[in-house]
């Protein structure tokens, strides 16, 4: 089993983060994150909390948890008698985060033109959404696939996860 230092080291590097930008960002000492990485002491709760959300990573996945897979298929009868949401989270590599929970209806009205899918979101995060094909997930959700269905995470440290509820 992977040990937390093992696991906040290879996020760290991953996303191209050195000890001393964590320890900036947490207002610790860099020698702090050392003892982390090498299993020496661990981080407070709250401390983790902030990590998890520099990584863009749950706490489950953060202390080596296995997550179990979010998508599920919901009964017909289910997806046709409540109202569905897409909701959408983008975590640009240079820290901007995005939440936006549309109705499924709306991102159906946008599906004729799905670039411009982008002007519901907005800004720069946008771009990241090009290639995404909403009518796809919109066809899923209607065939009674819910939870998770999309997640991307480029190599610039971009995070896109696409959920229907």
């Amino acid at each position: 089993m992977e040990s937390f230092g093992t696991r906040l080291q290879a996020l760290r590097k991953t996303q191209g983060y050195t000890q001393d930008s964590i320890a900036e960002k947490l207002n610790v000492s860099p020698q702090a994150v050392s003892k982390w990485e090498n299993d020496l002491t661990s981080p407070d709760m709250d401390t983790l909390i902030q990590l998890a959300d520099i990584f863009s990573v749950s706490l489950d996945e953060l202390m080596g948890r296995t997550v179990k897979k979010t998508v599920y298929l919901a009964k017909p009868e289910d997806v046709r008698s409540q109202p569905l949401a897409l909701r959408v989270k983008i975590d640009s590599g240079e820290g901007d985060k995005v939440w936006v929970n549309l109705p499924l209806e709306l991102v159906k009205a946008f599906l004729p033109n799905p670039s411009s899918m982008g002007s519901l979101i907005g800004g720069e995060n946008a771009k990241m959404l090009e290639g995404i094909d909403f009518g796809k997930i919109v066809e899923l959700a209607e065939r009674g696939v819910l939870g998770e269905i999309v997640r991307v995470e480029s190599a610039d440290g971009d995070h896109i996860t696409i959920f229907v509820e």
